[in-house]
């Protein structure tokens, strides 16, 4: 059965973007990466058969859609069924047995790892893209349109539990050194559940240091509106005039007609910087993360569809020429290389 992702973007100016980004630097978030892999995709081995079932992460699902895309117009009786839950149940599904293959926007956490080594699964991390989070509102909301790590604490935070109105941060934002204008406006929030990797990602990125430092647990406020579907955040930034939210920059790029990113500083009262292919190729945007694939050893064993699948998922230029239809940012040749001998070590 083959599953085409929603969540794939076909702009023009999309691909655009990132074809100025993956020619103008490094794909690691840190401005000093080597260059990316530029080699054009090699072709799909063919007469592969078989099937293979993916599940996780819903912002890795379109890169692992478009490999498996790729790889079934020479292989048409190859087949897959790839599914985006959110990080947290794909690793459930994962350590289970029930899938060949993770999606994962985060590192697996310990007790996932716990977990899968209770049921016999042993497993290869596989790093295959970088990606940003981009932090929404309403295009409505004139009066917000730079935040800084201290900004979206105060608003989001452990501490503003209960807060319905930006301006009811302000205190906890001023305790943190920030001098923005927190508008005196409805909050109204909607992003990720703890199910999903952009929530943890989102947690030990923007909110964690701050939280340790002021003796909080890291995590968000519980009262707002979650979702492990990009959709229903969506839905949510563009439902409230003065909203805010959180997603994958993929699906947020896929709507930017419906909602407005927001710039965003790591120092209170920082420089702001929007998110896009470049701000994540260069390392200038600071809500960034490494994206991953993690394959159960035992079911490539058994399925050669699996490490068919895969050896042609890291082969160079494959992932880049899915990239060109979203907006993540390839691995340099020296991770791509890292990557490839941990497949080769693992297999």
């Amino acid at each position: 059965m083959t599953i085409t992702s929603p969540r794939r973007i076909g702009a023009l100016a999309l691909a655009a973007a990132f074809a100025v980004a993956a020619c103008g630097g490094g794909a690691s978030p840190t401005p000093d990466a080597s260059s990316p892999v530029q080699t054009p995709a090699s072709s799909a081995p063919a007469g592969v058969s078989g099937s293979i079932t993916v599940s996780g992460s819903s912002t890795v699902e379109p890169i692992s859609t478009g490999v498996a895309e790729l790889f079934k117009e020479t292989n048409p009786d190859f087949n897959y069924t790839i599914e985006g839950p959110g990080t947290g149940d794909g690793f459930k599904r994962f350590c289970a047995g029930e899938t060949d293959i993770s999606d994962a926007s985060r590192r697996i956490k310990d007790e996932e790892a716990t977990a899968c080594k209770a049921a016999g699964i042993e497993y290869v991390e596989l790093k295959i893209a970088y990606d940003g989070m981009a932090i929404l509102t309403n295009p409505a909301n004139e009066a917000v349109s730079c935040v800084s790590f201290a900004d979206i604490y105060a608003i989001v935070g452990p501490e503003s539990t209960g807060f319905g109105r930006w301006s009811a941060g302000a205190a906890i934002a001023k305790e943190l050194g920030s001098n923005t204008a927190l508008p005196d406006a409805e909050l109204v929030i909607t992003g990720p559940g703890e199910e999903s990797g952009t929530y943890d990602s989102f947690v030990e990125i923007v909110l964690s240091k701050i939280a340790e430092s002021r003796g909080q647990e890291p995590q968000t406020r519980p009262d707002y509106t979650s979702s492990a579907n990009d959709n229903v955040i969506i839905e949510g930034i563009t439902g409230s005039p003065t909203s805010f939210g959180w997603v994958g920059l993929a699906f947020a790029e896929e709507n930017k007609d419906k909602v407005k990113e927001l710039g965003v500083s790591k120092d209170a009262n920082g420089t702001c910087v929007l998110p896009s292919a470049e701000t994540v190729s260069d390392g200038t945007y600071p809500v960034s993360r490494p994206l991953f694939i993690y394959v159960n050893k035992a079911r490539a064993t058994a399925n050669p569809a699996v490490v068919a699948y895969v050896d042609f998922y890291l082969t160079a230029g494959t992932i880049s020429k899915v990239l060109e239809t979203v907006p993540y940012v390839n691995l340099p040749a020296g991770e791509l290389d890292t990557t490839r001998a941990a497949w080769a070590a693992g297999q």
